[in-house]
């Protein structure tokens, strides 16, 4: 049999682009169209930018970075999702430099981690998010961080774009040059700073907004609610709009009441999201009273998507949903189709994007596995990262010699290409030598009436060396869990060794900035006797 390898089409080409000829793309074609809005709750409130403004800004920033900066030095974006943000990431690439955004919910010691770990030069930070003093903190990280020569506030933004000499050049930007670099998740670890190249980004995300825009609106208004320091808003959504000179209407932080408001007011067409912010914007009282007629298509991904949710977005509200798999090295791998079954979005995550390779390796031997079989996810292709900054053992493990990108998920392919996640190869449970992938057991626990999540980890064992656990989260209106009834639910479509032998009901989970579920520190807290056994 064939191994399980597929590639995405050959067209449309490659381009030669960098960050800023994006944005310049978008100018030539609506230099008028409003480019960039303030998602606040009152529509007067909601600053806007044509993209011939958006551009007249970014090109002042990057004139005043160069002032104080040399191309190639790393910038810092500490902040939520304000409108600057998008100033100064064109900025950014404009100058030549590296942008470096940064979670603003960090503490001092994560920002200063991140901050020495990419040599950042300069640091922007927003004056304020939530309860806490951002530019306080990062003024005194300029006595700590050896690198770090500037710290800027957004609340002088204004006067820094002012302070540019607009006879200053801007350099020539090379596209195989690094543009940003963004931390990973740290589902595993300490967060690792993945090194993206222009050309990659601008590439895959132009293939990708093509594919997710799937409808008649020719320049569509995406909603950004999702943090700009993840790679989902800042390169997805941020950088897809651009490409299809349409709308970006962000918001600072996410908010199910305002989203909604938003989708009606701003006649929002498209947003990228995380399945559990979706159901709580389902769920949430004003999605039965607002007009979201005009949301055409929902972007999902970076957890295990419900197959109910898909079909409930589409009941309620007509949408196009569009399952897509990527991570931070490597941005889009595949994604669902608009004309794909209702089968392959609620079981799938698509075909590879134009000039994406995948293949299915057996993640002892190396080999190339057959249609159907579970192994580790392997990628290739210009959309992978140029490697890890500062950290070339952590390059070499997760880039092989044939620049396949060992992505460290578990999947299959099947006949036709569509790829199936499985799970993480770390989160593998091997229970007596069975392998067992608790993403099928995570599926069939949410459909269970009252689970809303579960996460299914290995617990440590004496006699099979892991056994089978499941953690749950229960939705408010669900009464106490019947182990015995959930067991014998699965034990009709599930081997025996595949049953969970502990039960846990949880409030919540621990999480990465992008809402997935850290399982070590699942592991780590059961360890710690923090976990309650459900009994039968």
């Amino acid at each position: 049999m064939l191994p399980a390898a597929v590639t995405g089409p050959p067209s449309p080409p490659i381009a030669e682009r960098t960050v800023g000829d994006l944005l310049r793309r978008a100018v030539a074609l609506q230099p008028d169209r409003a480019a960039l809005v303030e998602g606040a709750s009152r529509p007067g409130d909601r600053r806007r930018w044509t993209y011939r403004e958006l551009l007249a800004d970014a090109e002042a920033c990057a004139r005043a970075l160069l002032a104080i900066a040399e191309p190639g030095n790393r910038i810092a974006v500490w902040a939520p999702n304000i409108p600057e943000y998008q100033v100064l990431q064109y900025g950014i690439a404009l100058a030549g430099m590296v942008m470096v955004t940064v979670n603003p919910a960090f503490r001092a010691p994560e920002v200063r981690y991140a901050v020495d770990n990419a040599e950042v030069a300069v640091l922007f930070a927003a004056a304020r998010y939530r309860d806490r003093e951002l530019t306080e903190t990062a003024h005194s990280l300029l006595g700590q961080a050896p690198q770090l020569l500037h710290v800027i506030s957004f609340a002088d933004f204004a006067r820094f774009l002012a302070s540019a000499d607009p006879s200053r050049r801007l350099p020539d930007v090379d596209p195989a040059e690094t543009a940003q670099i963004l931390f990973t998740s740290g589902t595993t670890g300490q967060p690792k700073g993945a090194m993206l190249s222009h050309r990659a980004m601008t590439n895959n995300v132009a293939h990708a907004a093509e594919i997710i825009k799937a409808g008649p609106v020719e320049h569509p208004t995406w909603l950004a609610s999702l943090p700009m320091f993840h790679l989902a808003s800042c390169v997805v959504a941020a950088m897809g709009t651009a490409f299809l000179a349409g709308t970006l209407v962000t918001v600072e932080q996410f908010d199910a009441r305002l989203v909604l408001r938003l989708i009606e007011e701003e006649r929002i067409t498209m947003m990228n999201q995380v399945p559990t912010l979706v159901m709580a914007m389902l769920s949430h009282p004003d999605a039965h009273v607002r007009d979201l007629t005009s949301l055409h298509s929902v972007m999902l991904g970076g957890a295990t998507i419900p197959p109910e949710l898909v079909r409930e977005l589409h009941a309620r509200l007509g949408t196009v949903s569009l399952i897509g798999y990527g991570m931070t090295e490597a941005a889009h791998i595949t994604i669902t189709r608009a004309h794909d079954t209702p089968e392959d979005k609620a079981g799938t995550c698509g075909l590879p994007l134009p000039h994406v390779e995948v293949r299915i390796r057996d993640p002892r031997t190396g080999e190339d596995l057959s249609p159907g079989e579970v192994g580790e996810v392997v990628t290739r292709g210009f959309h992978v990262m140029r490697g890890y900054y500062r950290n070339p053992a952590a390059t070499s493990s997760a880039i092989d010699e044939q620049g396949w990108l060992h992505t460290g998920d578990l999947g299959s392919l099947d006949e036709r290409g569509y790829l199936q996640i499985r799970g993480r190869l770390g989160d593998m449970i091997i229970r007596g030598g069975e392998n067992v992938y608790p993403r099928e057991i995570e599926e069939r626990l949410q459909q269970w009436p009252g689970i809303e999540e579960a996460a299914v980890v290995g617990l440590p064992d004496d006699y099979y060396g892991e056994i089978v656990a499941a953690f749950v989260r229960l939705g408010p209106a669900a009464g106490p869990l019947d182990v015995p009834k959930v067991t014998a639910s699965l034990r009709e479509d599930l081997t025996g060794y595949k049953i969970p032998a502990k039960w846990f009901v949880v409030g919540d989970f621990p999480r990465t900035p992008s809402g997935k579920i850290r399982k070590f520190e699942i592991r780590d807290t059961w360890g710690r006797g923090d976990y309650v056994e459900e009994r039968s």
